[in-house]
């Protein structure tokens, strides 16, 4: 197996947070699993939590190899340095994580359209890379309305959602947490793989991954 794209519903849903507990337990089970986090914006935090899930031994520009200051869109933030990023950049790095192991999480920035370069998002990037994809939403008022539209974007894009994250970002549960995971199975037609509770850092990579 290559590896597996991951994506959100939106931006801090947890995507890196899925990624790392994914890593973890890949590496647990013995596979050389590498993150890949081709764009950063704004900060490294993200992309040093991935090196660490995956070997903090290795230069975090293996792992990273696009940093951009600008904490916004990657489109906006490279334009901001007077640079345009390029499709075929972003699948050389994902080929170089690929020398260090297998499976690579790849890892989006933002949601499932997010601009990248002129006329290019983040599921342009996805397609590329042709790899099954993994879907965090975040458990919330509106999963359930992103949740779909993303998985329609998915499958537009001849690509398979191969598992579905259910992240609990709060303590608090209200009606909408509660009856989130049921109506996102129902409408998909796709089973939530895993529903991670607030400060939960364990995951069963075999039942999201297939692995």
């Amino acid at each position: 197996m290559k590896g597996f794209f991951i994506t959100g519903t939106d931006t801090e849903v947890g995507k890196t947070y899925v990624t790392c507990a994914l890593l973890r337990d890949l590496r647990r089970r013995g596979y050389a699993a590498v993150g890949y986090k081709a764009m950063a914006c704004g900060d490294r935090g993200d992309a040093r939590a991935m090196l660490a899930a995956t070997d903090p031994t290795l230069p975090v520009e293996v792992i990273n190899p696009i940093y951009l200051r600008a904490a916004t869109a990657p489109y906006v933030a490279a334009m901001l340095e007077n640079r345009t990023l390029t499709l075929d950049e972003l699948v050389r790095g994902y080929e170089a994580a690929s020398a260090l192991g297998s499976p690579v999480l790849a890892e989006g920035a933002g949601g499932w359209e997010v601009p990248i370069a002129p006329g290019v998002t983040m599921a342009d990037f996805a397609a590329a890379l042709q790899l099954p994809v993994i879907l965090v939403v975040g458990n919330k008022l509106g999963a359930v309305n992103h949740a779909l539209m993303t998985v329609q974007g998915i499958r537009a894009r001849g690509l398979e959602c191969r598992g579905i994250v259910l992240n609990h970002m709060g303590e608090s549960w209200d009606t909408a947490a509660v009856t989130n995971r049921r109506l996102i199975e129902e409408f998909t037609g796709l089973p939530v793989a895993a529903e991670l509770i607030h400060g939960q850092e364990e995951i069963d990579s075999a039942a999201v991954l297939g692995l």
